[in-house]
């Protein structure tokens, strides 16, 4: 089976088939929201920094790290970022940017294998990603669009991510460090969004055997009480084979998804992880009352 397998200077993480599912913690991207984005542009990682150790804390196996601010110096400012970073926390990286100069300058400060975030089926993105993911021994997120935009034809998005896989390994990349994005459309707009994705999550693994992952809360968008959305689409997708996500961690309702779809997949052996997570805690004292009430109830 496929392992993806990405790290940082001291931790290793393995995406796959048959592991427990990745969540990529979301919240470092300026995009949307201003105050971080203001304190970005000024030299000011404080925001960034608590963004990161909160994630973690909540049980992000790996951190998206995204410096897009329009006017600003992204490639200076995503490898500050990432140095940052690394510095309080040792979970593997996902670089973001869609401006190839930020990439380089993200990978040349990154300790590690780093997941590049990300690669399109576009002839010049092609052929000016692929080489410096070559170059660095990184792993690559394939966004399966190209010139003629997003399809709402799941196989016509499977192509695209074909096609961008075999240009990978025509550069010396592994398919296993190819992990295809599907494109997950707002469910509000498109009504079939869901239904997309696990169709094609599927043909990805057993036809291109690669893994998968997505910007998950793009399914909600527009809709109330987005985190039930999608906990849902989460619990689903993991079904149809996907392997890993980008969301925020830090929703109890997404994160009981994971764990819990982790269970019903055979993901999480002797039900280890959900345990650890959910067992109430015991104390002698609670024990020691609870057998005085049963006395006394006899």
């Amino acid at each position: 089976m496929t392992e993806t397998l990405v790290s940082s200077a001291t931790k290793e993480v393995r995406i796959g088939f048959d592991r427990p599912f990745v969540i990529i913690g979301e919240r470092i991207n300026p995009t949307g929201r201003k105050i971080l984005a203001e304190e970005m542009s000024n030299g000011d990682f404080s925001r960034v920094e608590a963004d990161a150790l909160a994630q973690v804390a909540a049980g992000a196996h790996m951190l998206d790290v995204n410096a897009g601010i329009p006017l600003a110096d992204e490639p200076a400012i995503l490898a500050e970022a990432i140095k940052l970073v690394q510095s309080v926390t040792d979970v593997p990286l996902s670089i973001d940017s869609s401006i190839v100069a930020a990439l380089e300058s993200g990978l040349s400060v990154y300790q590690g294998k780093a997941l590049v975030n990300s690669v399109t089926g576009e002839e010049d993105r092609l052929e000016s990603v692929l080489p410096l993911i070559a170059k660095h021994g990184a792993a690559v997120v394939a966004i399966s669009n190209d010139e003629t935009g997003i399809s709402e034809d799941p196989d016509v998005r499977f192509e695209v991510a074909k096609k961008i896989v075999e240009r990978a390994v025509d550069h010396g990349i592994s398919r296993a460090d190819v992990v295809v994005d599907p494109l997950v459309m707002p469910i509000g707009a498109i009504n079939s969004a869901g239904t997309q994705v696990m169709h094609l999550v599927r043909r990805l693994r057993e036809e291109l055997q690669v893994n998968t992952t997505c910007g998950a809360s793009n399914v909600s968008f527009g809709l109330p009480n987005r985190n039930g959305i999608n906990s849902a689409f989460l619990t689903m997708a993991i079904g149809a084979g996907m392997t890993s996500a980008i969301t925020s961690p830090l929703h109890e309702e997404v994160m009981q998804a994971v764990l819990g779809a982790d269970v019903m997949m055979g993901h999480d052996p002797n039900c280890a992880n959900w345990i650890k997570k959910y067992r109430q805690p015991t104390s002698d004292t609670g024990a020691r009352g609870t057998r005085k009430r049963r006395r006394r109830s006899a």
